[in-house]
């Protein structure tokens, strides 16, 4: 009486087993800061040599319309993380520095760790989070600032809140916001700062040059490398594919590995200085691509290659420093062909590498010009595991598993949603060809009072209009806004981007 019981659990467990063994194991490995033309897969006239992710292309689909739902750091990955616009949320618009925060995701909202830990899969993240989390001081009270007074307040020797941990990753390695910028020069591990800040870092044993600038004068722990950041990252993310592998060969894995580079200040690590004849920055860019080629070897001697999905993309354009001075120096252009970097609505803002490599379903060797947004992420991956989504989850994610199977015969979104610096002060909204900019100027940088910016100017042929209007098919390079010559699609547009904002979504509901 007691056995026949014990063996439907046996049973039941058994295909359980056998339905995850089934399913992918899925990578996601994002670049900060790598724009569309510092990839020689996407820009043949690169200055940096990127073999691995051309072999990443060639073995898997290249995505030439992708974008990265904002045009900075901390709003791409709530974006990332939970299918959801971040100008949707409270302070989505926000760059979180030091010990910045609370998290961005609001406690039960459904991410994507936490849908495939329910699908049965080991969840593990590694490297920059930046999607905001609670430090607290000795005396409990939530410490949610970036200023440097600030983060001497806090007490290290209680848990962070908000963190991986606390959103659906079963183990986390990284940092709080970028890790060799920010206030806050320590590795979280899980909830807890196991070797806390020990004095404020000294820049003086740290390189001098034009990429090197965006270093913060921040408090340092005794075992953080500032030259090593995605080393350490490395070795974290390869001990938990190589433990996983060992301990639970049939359970599926998503690990997301969110790299440093080549977010400034360009501190490539020493066996890398040179190499790539371009530079610090171009180092830094090299350095990045053999880190995704030691993934990629780690996961081949593994013999689990085969049955992961790869997804390489980057949060945002390049930025502002490392443009300005590699195309002075090196005729290298990180936003090619596009208008615009880092912080703008313009093309060059937004328009992300976005690679997919997935031997069982995807054609190698294939070029894609779907229009994609990274929120697509969630709910492709939800179609993958076989989850479902509720209508309270992935609100702006589409499922681009047909693309992906070459199954696609139309394009799958209707439009695409960008938020720049200002977030929901500075949204575009993208139809076919059709591009509009609910604002004036580019949204992020100002042009017109920077001086290094200057000489990068285009005469706006609407100065006075309070948008942008561009076709994209006939103007890529967003030279003539349209604005004042079609007030109908202007007209069309804002209401269409106006009805995502009220409605709350622009992904129809399961």
């Amino acid at each position: 009486m007691k056995k026949f019981p014990l063996i439907i659990v046996a049973l039941c467990a058994a295909l359980a087993s056998a339905s995850a063994a089934q399913k992918p194991n899925i990578l996601l490995i994002l670049a900060d800061d790598l724009g569309y033309g510092d990839v020689r897969c996407y820009n043949d006239q690169s200055k940096v040599a990127t073999p691995h992710l051309d072999r990443l292309a060639r073995e898997g689909m290249r995505f030439t319309d992708a974008h990265s739902p904002s045009t900075v750091c901390t709003p791409t990955r709530y974006s990332l993380m939970t299918g959801q616009m971040a100008f949707r949320v409270p302070n989505g618009g926000a760059v979180f520095q030091g010990a910045g925060g609370p998290s961005l995701i609001a406690p039960g909202r459904l991410t994507l760790p936490a849908m495939l830990k329910k699908q049965g899969y080991a969840t593990a993240a590694v490297g920059k989070w930046h999607v905001g989390l609670t430090f607290r001081d000795e005396a409990g009270e939530p410490i949610h600032s970036g200023k440097l007074d600030e983060v001497k307040r806090i007490d290290f020797s209680r848990r962070v809140e908000g963190g991986p941990v606390d959103h659906g990753f079963e183990t986390f390695f990284g940092t709080a916001c970028c890790p060799t910028t920010d206030w806050i020069y320590a590795f979280i591990d899980g909830d807890r700062v196991p070797v806390p800040p020990a004095g404020p870092l000294d820049k003086s044993k740290l390189p001098k040059h034009p990429y090197a600038n965006d270093c913060r004068p921040g408090f340092i722990a005794p075992n953080f490398p500032m030259e090593e950041v995605d080393l350490v990252f490395l070795k974290k993310s390869r001990e938990f594919l190589e433990q996983h592998v060992r301990a639970t060969p049939g359970k599926p894995f998503f690990l997301y590995h969110a790299a440093q580079a080549v977010h400034l200040p360009s501190f490539p690590a020493p066996q890398f200085k040179g190499k790539s004849g371009a530079g610090p920055h171009g180092d830094f860019i090299h350095q990045l691509d053999w880190v995704v080629g030691e993934l990629m070897n780690t996961l081949e001697k593994l013999g689990v290659a085969d049955n992961t999905l790869v997804i390489f993309t980057s949060d945002n354009g390049p930025e502002v420093d490392s443009v300005i001075h590699m195309r002075a120096d090196h005729g290298h252009d990180g936003a090619r062909p596009w208008r615009g970097i880092k912080r703008d609505s313009w093309e060059g803002g937004h328009r992300v590498p976005f690679l997919v490599r997935w031997p069982a379903q995807v054609k190698p060797g294939t070029t894609n010009t779907q229009l994609t947004s990274l929120t697509d992420v969630m709910a492709t991956i939800a179609a993958i595991s076989d989850a479902t989504l509720p209508d309270n989850a992935a609100e702006d994610s589409f499922n681009l598993l047909p693309a992906l199977r070459g199954e696609a015969t139309a394009p799958i979104r209707p439009y695409l949603l960008t938020q720049a610096f200002a977030g929901a002060r500075t949204l575009s909204i993208r139809r076919g060809p059709w591009k509009y900019l609910d604002h004036p100027g580019s949204g992020g940088n100002r042009y017109e009072n920077n001086p290094r910016l200057k000489p990068f100017m285009l005469p706006d042929t609407a100065p006075d209009a309070p948008g942008h209007l561009y076709n994209l098919d006939t103007d890529p390079g967003e030279t003539r806004n349209l604005y004042s010559e079609r007030p109908e699609l202007v007209k069309e547009l804002k209401a269409l981007l106006e009805h995502s904002k009220a409605s709350g979504r622009s992904a129809p509901k399961s």
